[in-house]
């Protein structure tokens, strides 16, 4: 284990966690297996699965972030990461298979988690899906309703005006 990069990354979250540990070795895992370190814009897009402890790893050692553009969220619940390269084309995802059959206690778990290889408690495939595109740039629209700003896109029209998705009322019949 790097030490000074699970410092970091504890610094980061806030508290040592199991959860902290799986996103400290998912980005080892990106690292060896696809050469790369942080990312300075949107070179690196990482697509994580989950929203638990180990994306804040993600984004204070690679520097994927939500707002930078290059942090995406598809939420299947899996403690899954799928990282992509602008540059170069490569693309892989880091899946945990590790499970604590041992019984082990919460610091037991971390500390095995960070010890082992990352071989060892990751599984190894391409993305089902391509890159995502490059994070845009919207206009922002005032709400009519309430008055505040949104990106266009998030927009909706409801009685001739046009709302913010707080304001606007959905309608559905069933189907």
């Amino acid at each position: 284990m790097n030490k000074e990069l699970w410092e970091k990354a504890v610094a980061f979250h806030g508290h040592e966690c199991p959860g902290l540990a799986i996103g400290v070795k998912a980005y080892e895992a990106v690292v060896e297996k696809m050469g790369v370190g942080l990312s300075d814009d949107e070179q690196i897009v990482c697509v994580t699965e989950n929203d638990a402890c180990g994306v804040d790893a993600i984004q204070a050692l690679l520097s994927c972030t939500l707002g930078k553009g290059n942090l995406l969220y598809r939420g299947t619940g899996k403690q899954a990461f799928s990282f992509f390269n602008r540059a170069n084309g490569q693309k892989l995802r880091v899946c945990l298979k590790a499970k604590n059959e041992a019984g082990m206690d919460r610091d037991g778990w971390k500390q095995y988690l960070l010890d082992a290889p990352v071989d060892e408690i990751f599984t190894f495939s391409e993305p089902k899906y391509d890159l995502p595109e490059r994070a845009c740039m919207f206009k922002t629209v005032v709400c009519e309703l309430c008055g505040e700003g949104a990106p266009e896109h998030k927009m909706r029209l409801q009685d001739g005006k046009t709302v913010c998705a707080d304001c606007f009322k959905s309608y559905s019949r069933g189907w």
